[in-house]
């Protein structure tokens, strides 16, 4: 089986994986993403036991158990480019031997279940509410560095949606949907809808305001 070169799979010196500082062991089979790295603490706290803490940069990981349940929680920081960082480098971490750079013969899927905070453009869901994401649109280039097979059902959404967007936009979105199966475990009598994830705050987001000149002469 082919190696994988130093280039292509980047490791620290003790054999964890670059950005997560994670070795191949230290992360459940459910994985919890979070952006905002003091959000980890908020849900570990809830764990029955927590056999790891880790941390580099702002990837910040607890492993630890709810009854028999072994969790991973996981912050991503902001923004898609590290999430790129980030499920490049679970996937990694269950899929790869980090000691022959090769690929194992069994491949694993993890359940990752993304909690996070959004704004809403629907007047009637109040603020606070809980909202469960059954698909996503990407407003930035991410997903175009990867081959993408679309199902029917997400090319006709994405088709209605790049219809609706401004002529003069010069977007190139894509889409992505939930898992079914979590979506069903977790979305029972929960409302739902599509996120957008913008590559920006203020002005990919619609946001407009005066800028105040930092220097002035």
């Amino acid at each position: 089986m082919n190696r994988i070169s130093e280039t292509d799979l980047i490791l620290n010196a003790d054999g964890s994986a670059y950005h997560l500082n994670l070795l191949p062991g230290d992360i459940a089979d459910t994985v919890i993403t979070v952006g905002d790295p003091d959000r980890v603490s908020e849900i570990s706290k809830y764990f029955d036991t927590i056999e790891l803490k880790k941390g580099k940069r702002e990837f910040i990981t607890h492993t630890g158990t709810i009854g028999n349940k072994r969790l991973t929680v996981l912050s991503t920081g902001i923004g898609t480019d590290n999430i790129d960082i980030v499920f490049n480098e679970l996937d990694a971490l269950v899929n790869i031997d980090f000691k022959t750079r090769t690929i194992n013969q069994n491949l694993r899927s993890l359940n990752i279940i993304r909690i996070g905070t959004s704004g809403a453009v629907q007047a009637d869901i109040a603020v606070d509410s809980l909202l469960l994401s059954s698909a996503a649109f990407g407003l930035d280039p991410l997903m175009h560095y990867y081959k993408q097979s679309p199902t029917h059902k997400e090319q006709s959404l994405l088709n209605a949606f790049k219809a609706g967007l401004p002529t003069d936009a010069n977007l190139s979105p894509y889409v992505a949907s939930a898992g079914n199966s979590l979506l069903a475990a977790l979305g029972k009598g929960e409302q739902q809808g599509i996120t957008i994830t913008a590559p920006g705050f203020y002005s990919p987001q619609g946001r407009q305001y005066v800028p105040v000149p930092l220097f002035r002469s």
